[in-house]
């Protein structure tokens, strides 16, 4: 895993996530950040026991660490942008303090606040202000900081299949920053109907809604 930024990111999100969630079985459960990631998530195949969040920005990763400790038995992946996370670092910090082992979080990192016309987030390199520092926050920098030990940048197609097996397989909590391409990608979107996602997500999960 590299680290540091890089201002020209190489990996394409869709491709990506259609090989994270290849295979996906009854025993991953998938929680997906609003906007992009759950066009991603959606496009790779929508399944009943994903649950893509429509409005609520910061909340996956709190949602999925009470998934994984409601269901220690289940994988369960957390993919989001980096703006959602920005929402809710503290999340990290409970995560660490936890120690989920079924718990994996992905974030789709392409410095863009994408919903809102691609303005900068804040993991975007910095030119100007009182440092004139050149790089944005690192969200792998501050997983680690709060205490998450498997944590790791990915920028090149080499690295895709280790990032493949933590975010299936690999004893967590594990935690992946993903620099990926800015793009203009057509929406692939999942129901919109928040009860509804709900109801069928418990009721593959549990058996009733």
């Amino acid at each position: 895993m590299s680290n540091g930024q890089m201002s020209k990111a190489t990996l394409q999100r869709r491709p990506l996530v259609k090989k994270i969630l290849e295979g996906a079985d009854d025993n991953l459960l998938v929680i997906a950040g609003l906007g992009s990631s759950n066009w991603d998530i959606t496009e790779a195949g929508d399944r009943p026991l994903n649950m893509p969040l429509w409005g609520a920005m910061g909340a996956p990763v709190s949602m999925g660490l009470g998934l994984a400790l409601a269901q220690p038995d289940k994988r369960v992946l957390v993919i989001t942008g980096d703006a959602d996370l920005m929402m809710s670092l503290g999340s990290l910090a409970t995560v660490a303090t936890q120690q989920p082992e079924n718990l994996a979080i992905v974030v789709l990192d392409n410095e863009k606040f994408g919903e809102t016309g691609n303005q900068a987030s804040h993991t975007s390199p910095r030119n100007n202000g009182p440092t004139n520092s050149g790089a944005g926050a690192d969200l792998a920098v501050i997983a680690k900081g709060c205490g998450i030990a498997d944590v790791g940048t990915v920028r090149d197609a080499s690295e895709v299949a280790e990032l493949v097996k933590a975010a299936r397989t690999t004893k967590g909590p594990v935690f992946r920053l993903v620099k990926v391409m800015v793009e203009k990608l057509e929406f692939v979107m999942p129901p919109q109907d928040g009860a509804h996602l709900k109801d069928r997500f418990r009721q593959a999960l549990l058996g009733h809604p």
